[in-house]
C-alpha cells in the first residue's frame, strides 16, 4: 500500500533547475571555471551546492577549504534568492497534485537545495503546509545518489507515530538519474518526471511520466501496487 510520497524540489516542484545552472555558472566564471549546460545536466545536477563546487574544483586540479565553499556557496544563494522570489515557474498541475495527495497520504520534500531556497518554494507556491518533513542540503552528511536524504525524510515522518511506514511504502518523485538511484538505495520505488532529461535517460525509474498534470492519486497507487507485485 502507498502510504508517502517523498518529492524533490528543484526540477519536480519548481522549474528552477536552469536558475541554479546560471547561478553556478556566474560564482565559477568568477574563479576562473567554465561550466557549460551539458555538463551541468550530465554530471552535475541533483548534487548539492557543496558537490558541485568539491567537482567542479577537483576537475580542474584546484584546491578548494571548507572557507571558500562555504563562501562559493552563500554567494549563488545571493543569486538564486530574486530570481525565485519574482519570477519562480512551477510545473503544470504539480501543486494542484500535492494538495490533493496531502489529503490521503503522507507527504516530504528530499532535496539537495539549501533549506532556505527549498522553503521560499514551497511558501511561494502556498504547499508548505502539505509536507511533513523537508529535507535540505543542510539536513544530511551525503546528497544523492547516496539514499541519506531519502532515508532522513522517511525517519522525520515516522517520528512520533506508533506504526512506522516502512521504505517499500514510499514512492519518490524525481527528474534527474542520481535522484532515481538515491530512491532506489533507499528501499523506495521512484517515478521520474521528464523535466529535466528524456525519459530514455531516466529508464532505471519504475515508472516514467511526462508530467504531473491530470495524474490523479487513484492511478498513482494502482501503478505503484502494480510494481510491487500486489
Amino acid at each position: 500500500m502507498l502510504k508517502a510520497i517523498v518529492f524533490d524540489c528543484d526540477g519536480v516542484i519548481a522549474d528552477t533547475e536552469p536558475v541554479h545552472l546560471a547561478a553556478f555558472q556566474t560564482v565559477l566564471a568568477a574563479e576562473g571555471i567554465s561550466l557549460s549546460k551539458e555538463l551541468y545536466y550530465r554530471e552535475y545536477l541533483a548534487l548539492d551546492d557543496f558537490g558541485c563546487y568539491s567537482k567542479a574544483f577537483a576537475d580542474h586540479g584546484l584546491a578548494l577549504s571548507r572557507q571558500k565553499v562555504d563562501e562559493l556557496i552563500e554567494r549563488k544563494a545571493a543569486a538564486v534568492k530574486p530570481v525565485i522570489t519574482e519570477h519562480l515557474r512551477l510545473f503544470p498541475g504539480v501543486v494542484d497534485f500535492i494538495r490533493r495527495a496531502s489529503q490521503h497520504v503522507t507527504l516530504a520534500v528530499a532535496s539537495g537545495a539549501l533549506r532556505r531556497e527549498v522553503e521560499l518554494i514551497l511558501r511561494t507556491a502556498d504547499i508548505a503546509g502539505c509536507f511533513k518533513a523537508v529535507v535540505c542540503a543542510e539536513d544530511v552528511a551525503r546528497g544523492k545518489p547516496h539514499p541519506d536524504p531519502f532515508l532522513e525524510a522517511l525517519a522525520r515522518i515516522n517520528s512520533g507515530v506508533d506504526s512506522p511506514i516502512k521504505p517499500g511504502e514510499c514512492l519518490v518523485v524525481e527528474d534527474s538519474i542520481h535522484g532515481i538511484r538515491s530512491a532506489h538505495a533507499a528501499g523506495m520505488l521512484c517515478l521520474a518526471v521528464t523535466n529535466s532529461y528524456p525519459s530514455e535517460t531516466l529508464a532505471e525509474a519504475d515508472l516514467v511520466a511526462g508530467t504531473l498534470d491530470g495524474f490523479s492519486l487513484a492511478q498513482l497507487e494502482s501503478l505503484f501496487l502494480r510494481k510491487r507485485g500486489e
